[in-house]
């Protein structure tokens, strides 16, 4: 369904497994910014009102997921800790058109979201099937779930304002693009690293 062409490699569970901390903190990190990136689209795109109505609301299911996060953190004894820098998403967020048409950056906007839920999900699903703390086998299993219902969100949108753009050859054209970075990842304890 998700059509990456890179799997993750099973073993990265072992290194996050090492320093759950430190994942937690970037996971909780990851839904803020999930959040953020649904508020930026009702501001630079309010003209798409099915649009703004789904960014609210999935901003808002990106707070709760932060949440949810932060209170593992505090149920261990952890602390939040400071935001990380996610060198995958800024690689990803260079493959973005910019300086375009509206409904191209619009569409490249959109495609870019959906990449990064997609690489999520699929974090997620590894978590689910790997990890050996109960609770957080059940909470990945969860999140998974959300996460690809949040990929086709983004991947629908980009089909319905494409405007005569091939949106799935743009797709596929992010798909590749997407394999050549994360073969640079996977080496560190946090969820696109």
């Amino acid at each position: 369904m998700l059509g990456l062409k890179l799997p993750t490699d099973p073993r990265w569970v072992n290194i996050v497994e090492t320093n759950i901390s430190e994942i937690l903190t970037d996971h909780a990190y990851c839904e803020q910014k999930a959040a953020t990136n649904a508020i930026n689209m009702v501001i630079q795109f309010p003209e798409y009102p099915d649009l703004v109505d789904a960014m609210l609301a999935l901003a808002q299911e990106e707070l709760q997921h932060f949440r949810q996060v932060h209170d593992r953190i505090q149920a261990r004894g952890f602390s939040l800790g400071r935001e990380r820098k996610d060198d995958y998403v800024w690689e990803l967020n260079q493959f973005i058109r910019k300086g375009r048409e509206r409904h191209i950056v619009l569409v490249d906007r959109l495609l870019f979201a959906a990449m990064v839920e997609a690489r999520s999900c699929e974090r997620f699903r590894i978590l689910s099937e790997h990890i050996s703390d109960p609770d957080l086998r059940a909470f990945y299993r969860d999140l998974m779930i959300s996460e690809a219902n949040h990929y086709t969100l983004f991947i629908g949108f980009a089909r319905q304002y494409g405007q005569g753009e091939d949106v799935d050859k743009r797709w596929q054209d992010f798909l590749d693009y997407e394999a050549q970075l994360i073969a640079k990842y996977g080496k560190k304890e946090t969820m696109h690293g």
